[in-house]
């Protein structure tokens, strides 16, 4: 069966049948679907990919803003901050009351702030700790680090600052290192050292 639609109404047309509209024969809707290789059918566009996805992990949960704490953390600026300072401002006539946020940022120590009504939810990172033995330090600044399971990284490199230089000091006078590292949202970093007590 074939449709001949006139010019002027082609723009009237549903989506599937614009697909060959310039007043010339269409085909039955039908046999556009089957026939068109770009088209998709309803159940294929509803397909999610599941295979990627890390047992439902996640690097943030959300948290009321009212709930949040200081010295917990919380997700500003699309990054994991500390809660330094925080305040509850009183309710307007039709609003919410609000609260300030000042975090410091875990990885860069810089300085965020955020306002969020205390009903709404904000981001809040998942932040681990884990201790690693250090084994070794590359030329290029990276440490070879030995975890619990006995397995090696070589994929984190020494903090800057005072703490790197501890740590190069101490390593090079033959001390046994335990390296705490924090992570949250995918950045990994080292935070603390402590002598290895085995």
């Amino acid at each position: 069966m074939t449709i001949t639609w006139p010019a002027p109404y082609c723009g009237y047309l549903t989506s599937f049948s614009v697909l060959r509209c310039s007043g010339a024969a269409l085909a039955s809707p039908l046999s556009l679907l089957r026939d068109d290789p770009k088209t998709v059918t309803m159940s294929e566009e509803l397909q999610a990919d599941f295979d990627g996805g890390d047992a439902g992990a996640s690097n943030v949960y959300p948290a009321q803003c009212s709930s949040l704490r200081k010295n917990g953390h919380v997700v500003i600026k699309n990054r994991a901050c500390k809660i330094v300072e925080m305040s509850t401002s009183k309710t307007g006539k039709h609003g919410h009351a609000k609260v300030h946020l000042i975090g410091i940022d875990l990885f860069t120590g810089k300085k965020y702030e955020d306002i969020c009504p205390s009903t709404h939810n904000m981001d809040v990172p998942v932040v681990k700790r884990a201790d690693y033995q250090l084994i070794d330090i590359s030329d290029d600044g990276f440490l070879s680090l030995m975890m619990e399971s006995g397995e090696l990284r070589d994929d984190i490199k020494i903090p800057e600052g005072d703490l790197g230089t501890e740590i190069r000091t101490k390593f090079e006078s033959n001390e046994d290192l335990l390296l705490t590292v924090l992570s949250a949202m995918g950045q990994e970093m080292v935070v603390a050292t402590k002598p290895n007590m085995k």
